[in-house]
């Protein structure tokens, strides 16, 4: 299968042809790279790179790959990992519930659980939690928001059928509130998740994109047909599908639901953002992509799509992910470095150059700490590609340094509407 994107030049003088440029990982990489060169130069109004700290960060990552994973069997970085937390297969539970779906439809469900739980996967503050009811654990961050929203799904909170409650499809979405989400998700004054009302429009929005495309997502506007257009029209050949193309798809379906308001004359660009030193032909100039939720969306449907029984190739098109934990984990092993180290204290937003070139810088870098991390362990590529080395890895070493260094604040504080960090 060809990978969506990548093929003959697009017309950039264009709004339709500069965004689909920017929806590219290759765009990604090639910015991010810009960034990075030019700060090695010295040229970077923010920070300052020392390379040599590169094999701090990459011994940093290889200890803790190996206390979490000793035999190296190393899954990839997804929202399932979330789904596991506190040792307890989850997932058991799902294909119990699912045993009267044929493969198809098991992946339709576990697509349509994916998108949402990954979708309400922003930053939840220092200060919520949530509490399991089963087994009584509490849990916080990302485990927390993941567990969260593995029972709404279960409960068939997204669902506007109460025969099918395990899916998600474009009325369940729509109907949604901000005062049923905060109860499911046991929100309130006393336990304050950030950014809930922007959750809560992200998910709407879905609805409204998912109902608006019936040839791709169904009748019912559900994101598990994304299971149907890119595999069932294969025929009887043995499935097989690229991972670049599975963002893609994302990125042209979806491209609508994200508040920000980031375009291109008409064209909405997403996770996108403006920085004056990026060059790029026609409107792409000045514009660096990074596409954080759909490219961890996209991490996270590597795995139904895999359970179906599909092949997924290509899985290194994808890039590492531009959000605080892997951005921290550079920071604090002194591979980056602030010009003026008060600016860790002041808040920031999304757009902010500073943030959008911390994020680009951590794309390139990830690129090239992975090869460093994985001498250290002794594998290759084949065995661990960056999917597994942000799991082993990157972002759990990132958490543990913010844990030592701040209690498990991030370096920067940026200000979150629940939609890129």
């Amino acid at each position: 299968m060809s990978v969506i994107g990548v093929g003959p030049a697009l017309d950039t003088g264009r709004a339709e042809g500069a965004v689909a440029a920017l929806r590219t990982t290759s765009a990604v990489r090639e910015r991010a790279r810009q960034l990075l060169s030019r700060a090695r130069e010295g040229d970077s109004l923010w920070f300052d790179v020392d390379d040599y700290a590169l094999q701090t960060a990459a011994a940093e990552v290889a200890d803790v790959t190996r206390a979490r994973y000793p035999d190296l069997k190393i899954p990839y970085h997804s929202r399932w990992r979330h789904f596991e937390a506190g040792g307890v297969d989850r997932k058991a539970e799902l294909d119990a519930r699912l045993t009267a779906l044929d493969a198809p439809g098991r992946a339709r469900a576990m697509i349509d659980l994916a998108v949402v739980s990954v979708l309400l996967d922003a930053g939840a503050g220092p200060d919520w939690h949530y509490h399991e009811v089963a087994g009584g654990q509490r849990f916080a961050r990302s485990e927390g928001l993941g567990v969260a929203s593995w029972h709404a799904f279960l409960g068939g909170l997204f669902s506007s059928d109460a025969a099918h409650p395990l899916q998600v499809d474009a009325a369940g979405l729509r109907g949604l509130d901000t005062d049923r989400l905060a109860e499911v998700f046991q929100a309130g004054p006393s336990n304050p998740l950030v950014g809930l009302d922007g959750r809560v429009l992200l998910l709407r929005r879905l609805g409204e994109a998912l109902s608006a495309q019936p040839e791709v997502f169904g009748p019912q506007g559900r994101p598990g047909g994304l299971f149907d257009l890119l595999v069932a029209q294969q025929g009887a050949a043995p499935a097989t599908v690229a991972a670049h193309d599975i963002l893609s798809q994302l990125l042209t379906s979806l491209s609508g639901i994200w508040p920000a308001g980031n375009a291109i004359g008409a064209e909405p660009l997403g996770d996108c953002w403006r920085h004056a030193a990026v060059a790029g032909p026609g409107l792409t100039q000045g514009w660096m992509p990074f596409h954080k939720l759909s490219q961890w969306l996209s991490y996270s449907l590597l795995e139904p799509f895999q359970w179906a029984g599909v092949e997924v190739v290509g899985l290194d098109e994808l890039t590492g992910l531009p959000e605080y934990r892997n951005g921290g984990l550079l920071l604090d092993t002194g591979v980056l470095r602030l010009h003026d180290p008060a600016w860790a204290a002041q808040s920031w937003t999304a757009g902010d150059e500073l943030v959008v070139e911390w994020r680009a810088l951590t794309v390139a870098l990830l690129d090239e700490l992975a090869p460093l991390v994985r001498a250290r362990l002794g594998v290759d590529s084949r065995a661990m590609p960056l999917a597994c080395v942000l799991e082993g890895g990157t972002w759990a070493a990132g958490r543990a340094l913010a844990q030592r260094s701040r209690g498990g604040l991030p370096p920067l504080n940026v200000v979150s509407d629940g939609t890129v960090f």
